[in-house]
């Protein structure tokens, strides 16, 4: 007999977790090992129960579902995660894929569509909803190297000379906020994730040089 796919619950909903513990216990096919309020009890609750899948929420109090998720694929724990959320915007999804997340559903996922994906993802398979792949489809249809707005320029400008958000934001008489934006605008617009590798990337393309732009 193949032995059941254990699996860790993470949720910070007790409503949500007691369901989803009662949905996957009545399965002779799952061994539900634990369930999490926060990634940080998630995190330390896979060490010691070694679970095949752990079934991420993103949004939560105290360490979030991506952070957990980059915390846990960089320890010796073989598990796969699958992001259940109800958040399907870029903010959520792309973190949570580059983060290493298996799969990514929706709370409103019909039980043998969940059933499946976690299936899947103990069989190291990518799961994803439709409105994600939709999603991620349509990004990688973007035309590459789209150009940076000359406030985007402004702004990689500054943060290559080693401005803050707010230093840059006092320079340029906008927000904190507004900077913010528009670095989280040109990170995906050069393909990247941090200020570091986007000040890279800028040279690289010649958009930056060394003494001004």
């Amino acid at each position: 007999m193949t032995s059941p796919i254990r699996l860790l619950i993470v949720d910070d909903h007790p409503v949500v977790r007691d369901g989803l513990r009662g949905m996957f216990t009545g399965d002779p096919g799952f061994e539900v090992v634990g369930a999490a309020g926060d990634g940080a009890e998630a995190l330390a609750l896979a060490e010691h129960s070694r679970p095949d899948v752990v079934l991420m929420d993103l949004r939560m109090p105290g360490m979030d579902g991506v952070t957990a998720i980059g915390r846990l694929l960089r320890s010796d724990n073989p598990a796969k995660v699958l992001v259940l959320t109800t958040y399907d915007t870029d903010a959520d999804v792309l973190p949570a894929i580059e983060a290493g997340a298996t799969g990514y559903l929706l709370k409103d996922a019909p039980r043998e569509e969940l059933v499946r994906a976690v299936r899947a993802a103990a069989r190291g398979e990518a799961v994803l909803s439709p409105s994600v792949a939709g999603r991620l489809m349509g990004r990688l249809r973007q035309p590459a190297g789209d150009p940076l707005s000359q406030r985007e320029l402004e702004v990689l400008t500054l943060v290559a000379k080693g401005a803050s958000n707010r230093e840059a934001a006092a320079r340029l008489f906008i927000s904190e906020a507004t900077v913010k934006t528009h670095l989280l605008h040109l990170y995906a617009k050069l393909g990247v994730n941090d200020r570091a590798a986007a000040v890279a990337a800028a040279y690289d393309r010649g958009l930056l040089t060394p003494g001004g732009r």
